[in-house]
């Protein structure tokens, strides 16, 4: 029979840590902890083949699964001693979401989950106090009913804020029994009202309703959107754990929380959490109540008034620390935790990989490394390359002037300024404007995913460091100030107040995540900071990875910056982006309008000039590393405008009649550019063109190779070639304009021709190529338009249905398609170096700062890839962990040869 159903609890799991697949992150979590011998309410897991099979089944569970839930939950109370549903000693639970991969708020929740009024009475008598037993049955009808009734929470909220102005009283926590027990039977009658049937009382009932809702929310627009902007599949599905309640809520002796075991934010090695007493965990996170700190420093340098844990529960504390040390020193990681105290009793509700800001994670990795917890290969494959790109972003200006009119929590770092709004729907659509902009919220809540991925940053009002807008803006990369008390915020207005100051919706307001700071207008950046442990991880992953990392780059400014992050070259400097400034444009136009090659060769002349000078820059900020240099590429009508008034002014410029820049627009025009009169298809047609590019490069080679210590090394690259002929032909100009350079400047200099490999036919025919090319570089963006048979500027329109249903995993132009294009790069590689066992290769596509197509690269066998400057980084450590991935692998197999069984004799020796 096939199991549907893990227990955990007592010392005893049925899972383990490594099976996440299977039972989801917190499910694995759950039992890895029980195993070794952690504080864990005892529960169950249904598994993630659950949610597999409910929507492959139109929302039907198993046959066998109501038979293993009994006989789980049988055992949950056994192992509690009380029983669910009994009107005497009842089993009080909860129901999570799990899913394989952190998904933080975006799945639903169910607390308290089997009281009704005969079990709540039970809870009241035998806990001793009837306020907490109500406390908990008013939390749980509310939750119940958003969660799996399905209706809105503020028709609860109405009735609870009445309650407290009723009382006089302000938190939730001053309430009376006999104002909670009304409140539970007003948040009945509106169950009634909105439903037309009463709250259900059967606690199984109840339990089978809440699993149904944690599945049913792996598909709420949140948990899509969310899984959309991390790459998670939509097959995975989540598990669900139901496990015994322990409460933070049954009075002073009574506590939950939430913690790092290092500080998410900075990665310094400090206990790092909030907890409230006499509360619930959604409390903490929903940002309700103002938390208090756990040590006693961290309460100091926050200047909180209120106790710490450490100063509130020292025993406690003394054994959280202990559970901190022992769970970092088993999961190799730093860990984020919830907990709670109940009647002075500590219990562990959850532990997974803490999401942390990109400094905290290289941080950490290099800090583990060098205490020993983890080698330096396993600091190097703890990091997401991506995250390296958050540290690219520039903070405040120091010296800047800046207008401060709040503080808050200094929730994720970094800085950003745009226009405020106060909605994520607002966020997205101006967004899609062209603005930047503030999300400002009082507090948020999962259904903001849009607008927090659309903000450049984020401030509420309510919540700590562990609130909703602080976890998912850290995991984003975006500044967040959080708990900002000082604001009000009034939605209904489009504004926020501080004082005497108003700002309203379309100001600009700016965040500093690092500080906490609320500032009036837009303060300037600077350029990020990359030393400390960034340069040890980049240090580290240089010294295990195999392929080199080059640049795209054609700007003095690019080249400068690809190498100040560790470029070993340029890898595609597209020479159309050069012509398109200034005087540059005319003499380009004035070529392209010429009516025949005397007069493209004098407009020619100006651009010689122009080039030689950008690629003599580019050769002295390399020094010595190597610049391959793509001839002109695009199709001529790329650079002529169409309009009349820009034909007008283009005939002005160039100094000819308006009907030649007309007729030759026309002339221009093409069906299907991309695939029509660009590459080296140009250079055919006007050789001249080649032939001045050429000298170019030679004149500049030159001219550098006079005054430099090391030689530049200068690679011509021939775009979009798909014959041997074509290749030959242009080989021999760029031979002869070498020769004629070298004759006229009385130098010689070294260089390289070779050939983009953009179009599958040239893949097919890479051995031929190969005896005239001296390198290839996979022109990667076109080989997946002409592969798939897709226009990049068009398949957008159509690629998200595909990802959505499942055709493609990852759009083929963001991530190389490892089986189509990959496929006919591996052959390319495998015939041309038949013919040319030495032959360099690369891509240079958009592909080559893509972690997941680096890999792709990797066991190709490709000597570098070239990527964007500031994709530099990522690149080297996506670099460093295919390499340490494939090495791995090649252990392994080897292993596997090495056991391989053998006959032996096993008798008495």
């Amino acid at each position: 029979m096939a199991k549907w159903v893990y227990n955990f609890g007592d010392g005893k799991a049925d899972g383990r840590a490594e099976m996440k697949n299977l039972l989801g992150g917190k499910g694995a979590n759950l039992a890895e902890m029980a195993s070794i011998g952690l504080p864990v309410p005892p529960g169950f897991t249904l598994t993630t083949e659950v949610c597999t099979h409910f929507y492959k089944n139109d929302c039907n569970y198993p046959k066998e699964l109501t038979q293993q839930v009994e006989e789980a939950l049988a055992l949950v109370q056994q192992r509690t001693g009380r029983v669910f549903g009994d009107s005497t000693n009842p089993l009080l639970v909860s129901v999570r979401s799990g899913a394989r991969a952190s998904m933080p708020g975006m799945m639903d929740t169910v607390l308290n989950l089997g009281l009704n009024d005969k079990t709540v009475e039970a809870l009241a008598k035998k806990s001793g106090d009837r306020r907490f037993a109500f406390d908990s049955y008013r939390r749980f009808v509310q939750m119940y009913s958003d969660v799996v009734l399905g209706i809105e929470i503020n028709h609860f909220e109405k009735h609870l804020e009445r309650a407290k102005e009723k009382r006089g009283v302000k938190q939730d926590c001053e309430l009376l029994p006999e104002d909670l027990e009304k409140l539970v039977k007003s948040y009945k009658a509106v169950v009634q009202l909105e439903l037309g049937e009463e709250f259900p009382e059967d606690p199984k009932a109840q339990l089978w309703g809440a699993i149904g809702a944690v599945f049913n929310s792996w598909m709420n627009q949140r948990a899509k959107t969310y899984r959309q902007l991390h790459d998670i599949p939509e097959w995975w599905g989540t598990a669900v754990n139901v496990q015994a309640m322990v409460f933070g809520n049954m009075g002073n002796d009574c506590a939950t929380g939430v913690a790092f075991t290092r500080d998410p934010s900075t990665g310094t090695n400090e206990f790092y959490g909030e907890f409230l007493v006499n509360a619930q965990g959604e409390d903490v996170v929903a940002g309700i109540r103002t938390p208090q700190e756990l040590t006693i420093k961290a309460r100091k340098s926050h200047g909180s008034d209120l106790p710490s844990l450490e100063e509130v529960m020292p025993n406690i504390f003394k054994e959280l620390l202990s559970v901190r040390s022992q769970l970092e020193h088993h999961y190799k990681d730093m860990q984020d935790i919830e907990f709670t105290i109940q009647q002075g009793k500590l219990y562990m509700l959850q532990t997974r990989n803490g999401k942390r800001t990109a400094p905290a994670a290289l941080q950490i990795a290099v800090d583990m490394a060098k205490e020993g917890l983890i080698t330096k290969s396993q600091a190097l494959m703890s990091l997401k390359p991506d995250l390296i790109d958050q540290l690219l972003h520039p903070t405040l200006d120091p010296k800047a002037k800046k207008e401060v009119i709040a503080k808050g929590l200094p929730a994720s770092p970094g800085a950003a300024g745009g226009k405020v709004v106060f909605s994520a729907d607002e966020a997205v659509r101006r967004s899609k404007d062209g603005d930047k902009v503030i999300l400002v919220r009082i507090e948020t809540s999962p259904d903001d995913i849009h607008g927090l991925h659309a903000a450049e940053g984020v401030l509420t009002t309510r919540g700590g460091m562990t609130s909703h807008a602080a976890v998912v803006a850290r995991g984003m990369g975006r500044p967040c100030v959080a708990g900002a008390g000082g604001i009000t915020v009034d939605y209904a207005a489009a504004k926020l107040t501080v004082g005497s100051v108003t700002v309203t919706e379309g100001q600009i307001l700016t965040i500093d995540g690092s500080t906490g700071e609320v500032m009036v207008g837009e303060v300037p950046t600077v350029p990020p900071q990359l030393s400390g442990s960034f340069g040890i991880i980049m240090e580290w992953a240089d010294e295990v990875r195999d392929m080199k990392v080059r640049a795209n780059a054609e700007t003095p400014a690019d080249a400068r910056q690809a190498k100040e992050f560790g470029a070993e070259g340029i890898g595609l400097v597209r020479t159309e982006h050069m012509f398109f400034d200034g005087q540059r444009i005319v003499a380009m136009r004035q070529m392209i309008l010429a009516t025949d090659e005397n007069d493209r060769r004098q407009a020619l002349e100006k651009l010689l000039v122009m080039q030689r000078e950008d690629i003599i820059e580019l050769f002295k900020i390399m020094d010595g590393m190597p610049v391959t240099v793509r001839l002109l590429d695009p199709p001529l009508h790329e650079f002529i405008p169409h309009t009349e008034a820009e034909m007008a002014s283009v005939a002005k410029a160039a100094g000819v009649p308006l009907d030649r820049v007309r007729r030759r627009a026309a002339e221009l025009q093409e069906a299907n550019p991309m695939l029509g009169h660009r590459g080296c298809r140009l250079a055919i047609t006007y050789p001249e063109i080649c032939e001045m590019q050429a000298r170019a490069i030679f004149e500049a080679a030159a001219e550098v190779g006079r005054s430099s210590k090391k030689l530049p090394v200068a690679e011509v690259m021939v775009p979009l070639v798909a014959t041997t002929e074509e290749l030959k032909l242009l080989k021999g100009v760029i031979e002869k304009t070498a020769d004629a350079v070298k004759k006229e400047q009385g130098i010689t200099f070294t260089y390289k021709v070779g050939t983009m490999i953009e179009l599958p036919r040239a893949a097919l025919q890479a051995g031929k190529l190969a005896e005239m090319a001296e390198f290839f570089s996979f022109g990667t963006n076109d080989l997946t338009q002409t592969t798939y048979g897709l226009s990049r500027d068009d398949a957008g329109s159509f690629l998200p249905e595909y990802k959505a249903k499942g055709i493609v995993e990852q759009d083929p132009f963001v991530s190389l398609d490892p089986d189509g294009v990959g496929e006919l790069i591996t052959m390319a590689v495998q015939r041309g170096r038949s013919t040319r066992p030495d032959m360099k290769m690369g891509i240079c596509g958009e592909h080559g700062g893509d972690p997941a197509s680096i890999e792709v690269c990797e066991r190709i066998g490709l000597d570098y890839v070239s990527c964007s400057p500031f994709r530099v980084p990522v690149a080297r450590l996506a670099a460093a962990q295919s390499a340490l991935k494939t090495q791995g692998e090649k252990t392994k197999q080897s292993s596997t040869k090495a056991t391989k069984p053998r006959v032996q004799n096993f008798g008495p020796w």
